[in-house]
């Protein structure tokens, strides 16, 4: 995760409904703090998610012949971002489109959002990336065999885990403004010489990372378990609808490297 010399560093995301600060109020507290509230974001995406068994159906695109070789999450997923890019999604900095070839112009209510990023910083996107994570890597990890005919539910739980997975890495464009602005000698040497290993140094504080893991790991603990009256403590028998473990995972082996990537990515422009 990143971070400057002398506090915490990136990884989770603000509320939705949250609008982004002006560049005079972007500051890395106000970074840190979106990121821990997009947290509770991901662990409810994946606990939604995990109602439902892998349904192995909405995977399929031979299942599909009418979407050209498109499985149900595909379609579903370019559909809907078609609807939500006509009423304005994608004009917030802090969403990225995973399909953006096909987006129409937005036609809802206008908003002015604050010009937070260096004009370069609209062509990073590890989406792509994202996308093959979560199909191929991280799904299996914590849904169950079975098919329960929910496909189009299924589908949309999907697409609500990819868009907070996707807001939550690429907020690593804000993490990175905000310590390019407090320390811009650090980090314009790196940049002129496009060292992407010297960034990636400077941006890396391991006990943050190791934080971060900690809470959301904790986080998956007390939002996963089944609500009694009882006073209950964690031990070995404690159920969870997701294994807490995964989402430390999760964290550890794509979310934080991800945004890291997001970060170099977007400094390596910032000169531009």
């Amino acid at each position: 995760m990143a971070s400057t010399g002398h506090s915490t560093a990136a990884t989770s995301e603000m509320d939705e409904e949250k609008e982004a600060p002006p560049p005079q109020d972007l500051t890395l507290g106000w970074v840190r703090d979106a990121l821990i509230r997009q947290e509770d974001s991901i662990v409810f995406a994946l606990i939604e998610r995990a109602r439902f068994p892998y349904n192995a159906h909405v995977y399929d695109p031979s299942l599909l012949p009418q979407q050209g070789g498109r499985s149900l999450v595909e379609a579903f997923a370019r559909g809907a971002e078609v609807l939500q890019a006509k009423f304005g999604r994608y004009q917030n900095p802090e969403e990225v489109s995973f399909f953006p070839d096909d987006l129409p112009p937005p036609s809802g209510i206008p908003y002015n959002f604050p010009e937070v990023f260096h004009p370069a910083s609209a062509s990073v996107t590890v989406n792509n990336a994202i996308w093959n994570m979560y199909f191929n890597d991280l799904l299996p990890l914590f849904t169950v065999e079975g098919d329960d005919g929910n496909y189009t539910s299924t589908a949309a739980a999907d697409l609500v885990c990819l868009q907070a997975l996707s807001r939550r890495i690429h907020y690593g464009k804000y993490v990175a403004e905000v310590k390019f602005r407090d320390a811009p000698q650090d980090y314009m040497t790196a940049i002129r010489a496009k060292d992407r290993d010297a960034l990636m140094k400077l941006l890396t504080f391991e006990a943050v990372e190791e934080m971060v893991k900690r809470r959301v790991l904790k986080k998956a603990m007390v939002f996963g378990q089944t609500v009694t009256l009882e006073d209950k403590t964690f031990d070995d028998e404690t159920k969870y609808k997701v294994d807490p473990a995964v989402v430390a995972h999760l964290y550890d082996e794509w979310v934080i490297p991800l945004t890291k990537d997001v970060e170099v990515e977007y400094l390596l422009r910032r000169l531009d």
